[in-house]
Order: structure tokens, then C-alpha cells, then sequence
């Protein structure tokens, strides 16, 4: 464990797991049940959440973004995306899992702390409900910077710290070295005492130390380490091997083509 953060795990979580009410769920064949990471967490009995921050990694449509809506909307959060003040709707698409879940929560008072759900495929509804409320975040409307400087500038000047900040896929619009920027921004604000629970698909946030990573796939929910995530290892192989893996990536199409 890097020496800079020993001492984070002594502080008291929000949240310290999840469970669903597994006897109130009506059929395990029905959505979102029937995805795989869904119902293994429903037989897990809970899943553990990391103190500061615990990301959730996987494959898209493996069940990611649907598990964190869930937490979300459990916290009283709006499904689009904002603070417990943002209450707008522009298309009711959520799923019935809050319904069925549970949170375990710590000694601090989640009604004294700062929370947000970020979410990158609603942000723009997001930038709109607050341009409308009359709200800025750096001196300025979300809407009138660019899209990723908007994602950076939110983070930046609305979480205040010492909150609860739940991320989907918050890279969605950075660039690589604004990757590095938010990675700065979350450890400031874990050393504030706040917990973060991201669902991400990039190897550069999902790299954040000493964190706890679940991946979520065809065969459930199990926690992984980082070096073994596929995000990891593709990107690897491709930074250190680009000219093979194109050279096998575009045999393959030519084959298919041929075929064809």
C-alpha cells in the first residue's frame, strides 16, 4: 500500500456494503435481475464497499451503470444525474433495483454530507437543470464550456468534500492528462473524508491506489486486482505490442471479408 494513504482506511465509511432484499425480488429471469452480476449479488448476500473508493469495471451491458443508478437513487439522488436538490426528469428510464437494495451505512451522518451522482450519458440534461436554476460552476454555465472541460469544472467546483460522490464513467469526455487531473481531484477529496463509488471503463482512473476494484461479467460480480482487469491488460499489450495486435486485429478482417 503506498505510504500517502495508510492512514485513509482508519476513517469511517459512508457506506459499507450493499445487499438486495433477495426474498422481495419477484423472479431472478426478469431485468435487471437476470443480469449475471445482478443475481450473483443477490446469492453473495452483500458486497463490501472500500472506505474511499471502489470501482465497479466491466464489459458495457454488464450491469455497471445499473447497480450505481440503484445506489444512487437509494441515497435519494436524482436518476439523471445531481444533488438531493436536483429533482427534474426528462425521460423515466430507471430501474426497479433501488426497490431491492439495501445500503450499510457507518457511524458518520450521511444527512450532514455533501453527495452527487455524476453521471456522463445524462450530463448535458444535468448542465441544463442547473443553467436553469441559475447555477455556475467556474464563474460560468456548464453549457457555455466544453464538454470535457464541463465534466472537470463540476467535479472541481460543486464537490465540496467530506461527501458521498457516485461516478459513471466520469473519463467520458476527458482526455488522457484531464484523467490525471480528476485522479487529483478524487484523492484531494478522499483526504477531505470523502467516499467515492465510480463505475468507469478506463484504465487510467480504474488505476487509482488502493481501491477496491469488482468486476462485473457474464459470470457475476468477484473483486480483481488491477493488473489482472482487461482494461489493464489489453492496453498494455497494445502499448507494447501495437504493431502485432494491429497486424492480428486486421488479418482477421481480411479473412472475414474474404469470406464474405
Amino acid at each position: 500500500m503506498p505510504s500517502f494513504l495508510r492512514n485513509e482506511m482508519r476513517q469511517e465509511p459512508f457506506l459499507k456494503y450493499l445487499t438486495l432484499v433477495r426474498d422481495r425480488i419477484p423472479s431472478f429471469d426478469e431485468y435487471p435481475f437476470s443480469i449475471p452480476a445482478i443475481r450473483q449479488l443477490g446469492q453473495l448476500g452483500q458486497l463490501d464497499l472500500h472506505p474511499k473508493v471502489t470501482f465497479l469495471a466491466g464489459e458495457n451491458g454488464s450491469g455497471k451503470s445499473t447497480l450505481l443508478e440503484a445506489i444512487a437513487l437509494v441515497e435519494g439522488l436524482n436518476a439523471e444525474g445531481g444533488s438531493r436538490n436536483f429533482s427534474f426528469s426528462t425521460r423515466e428510464s430507471h430501474s426497479v433495483l433501488s426497490q431491492f437494495l439495501r445500503l450499510g451505512r457507518g457511524t458518520r451522518p450521511m444527512r450532514k454530507a455533501d453527495a452527487f451522482f455524476f453521471r456522463s450519458e445524462s450530463f448535458y440534461n444535468v448542465a441544463t437543470e442547473a443553467e436553469r436554476l441559475g447555477v455556475e460552476y467556474g464563474n460560468k454555465s456548464l453549457h457555455e464550456q466544453s464538454h470535457g472541460e464541463s465534466f472537470l469544472s463540476l467535479i472541481l467546483n460543486r464537490f465540496f468534500g467530506n461527501g458521498l460522490y457516485i461516478l459513471d464513467e466520469p473519463e467520458a469526455a476527458l482526455s488522457p492528462s484531464r484523467q490525471l487531473s480528476l485522479l487529483r481531484a478524487i484523492y484531494e477529496l478522499v483526504e477531505g473524508g470523502s467516499q467515492f463509488i465510480i463505475a468507469t471503463q478506463s484504465p487510467i482512473v480504474l488505476g487509482y491506489p488502493d481501491a477496491t476494484i469488482y468486476w462485473l461479467s457474464d459470470a457475476g460480480i468477484a473483486p480483481i486486482q488491477y493488473t489482472e482487469t482487461e482494461h489493464f491488460r489489453v492496453t498494455r499489450s497494445f502499448l507494447t505490442q501495437r504493431e502485432t495486435m494491429l497486424r492480428e486485429l486486421f488479418r482477421d478482417g481480411d479473412k472475414r471479408a474474404g469470406e464474405g
